[in-house]
This record gives C-alpha cells, structure tokens and sequence, in this order.
C-alpha cells in the first residue's frame, strides 16, 4: 500500500462520511474532494481541496472561488481546465440559490430584503458597480442594470441616461444600490453627492429616488434608513 493510500485511508472517505452523517458533516475540503473526485499522485482529492482553500486565506474559504478566474486556478497542481470550470460553477450555483432564497421575500419597501435579494450578487465585486432599479407603481421591480462599473463620480453618472431608461420603461420610482469592494458600506462623500444630484432631479421629474443602498461584505446601509435620503 502506498503512502499515499495511507494517509488517504487514515481519513474517512468523504462520500462515505456524507452518507453516514449528512453533508452538514463535511468540512469545506470534504466537500470539494466529492465534487473534484479524484486528486493527482501526490495529493488525495481533501488536500486538493484544501490547496484550492488556501489560495484565497482563511478570510474567504468556499467563498474565495468567486475571486478566482480559470487560470489563477489551474496554478494549483491537479487542476485543469476541466476541474477550474467545475468549481467555478459550484460557486455560480451556490449565488444563484442564495438568490433565488431572497427573491421570495423580496420587498422594495423594505431595504433588508432589497440588501439579501442583491447581497451575493454584489459583495465579491472587486470594482463599484452602480445599479439602476425601476419599479412600477406598486413597487415592482421592471427593471435593472449596471450603468457604472469602477470608482464612483457623481460627474462620470449620467443623471439625463437614468431619467431616459426612467421615462422609456414608464418608471414610477427609482432605487439605486452600489457594492464597496472594501467591505465596509460607509456612504462617502462621492455616494452622497451622487444621490443628492439624483434626488433633485427625481422631484422635479415626479419619480422620486426611494433609496439608495450601499452593499459591503454581508452588510449594508441604507439612505433612507439613515435618514440621509
């Protein structure tokens, strides 16, 4: 029996752990051994999955996979192509349930619903994005779309291309929401002044701003909440 083997029977295999005891018995690396299936000749497929944890730190575990594209993962010996598409999709899959869990309670009267509806969506951006939400006159959602992408300038924010797509989907409100890649969703000055431009042109157009939130890592505020809207 090869060393290898060994250290690999020391460990409970983790498809053999997952029937016995359920999925929630599984370390991150177990998981991710069951979902690679096999390693390479030096590595079982737990320290494979440990490996693909360690290249994010201890910060992020499973959630570092949103960081990493296909070829910073195939730098880790064992993973190829195939492998890196696969665990890219794993954390697809894993945002798009989380979203469709906040989509059911979702309530644009009610900013913590707004927040975990936009949540795993937007805290894994590494640039500011800014999103447009248009609702109709019952507060449904009828539209939605990144109309900025990197640092935030209420001159670089084209306040006439938000009133045109306002006006176009016969928009009864607006809601605007950025992400802070730092984390930390403290407005700034540059988020006040862009929302303090919107708003004034929201009065005098007749489709009021109703909030802006700012999204940081598994946090958020909310303008109208704070009182800042």
């Amino acid at each position: 029996m090869s060393m290898l083997k060994q250290l690999y029977d020391a460990e409970e295999l983790p498809y053999d752990k997952f029937m016995k005891f359920g999925p929630g018995s599984l370390s991150d690396a177990e998981l991710l051994a069951i979902m690679l299936r096999t390693g390479t000749r030096d590595k079982t497929p737990i320290e494979l999955g440990r490996a693909i944890l360690n290249l994010s730190g201890s910060k992020w575990g499973l959630l570092g996979l949103h960081h990493f594209t296909i070829k910073e993962l195939m730098k880790i010996p064992g993973i190829g192509e195939v492998k890196a598409v696969q665990l890219l999709c794993i954390a697809e899959i894993a945002k798009r349930i989380s979203n469709m869990q906040a989509k059911v309670n979702l309530s644009f009267q009610n900013p913590d619903s707004v927040a975990a509806y936009y949540m795993e969506r937007m805290r894994h951006r590494e640039t500011e994005q800014l999103i447009l939400i248009l609702l109709d006159a019952k507060n449904r959602m009828i539209y939605d779309e990144v109309i900025s992408v990197g640092i935030l300038n209420a001159t670089l924010i084209s306040t006439r291309e938000i009133f045109i797509k306002a006006f176009k989907e016969e928009a009864a409100y607006i809601m605007i929401l950025h992400n802070h890649p730092s984390g930390d969703p403290t407005p700034s000055r540059q988020d006040q002044q862009i929302t303090n431009k919107i708003k004034e042109v929201s009065i005098l157009v007749d489709i009021p701003l109703i909030d802006h939130i700012i999204i940081g890592d598994n946090r958020y505020i909310s303008f109208k909440q704070k009182g800042l809207l």
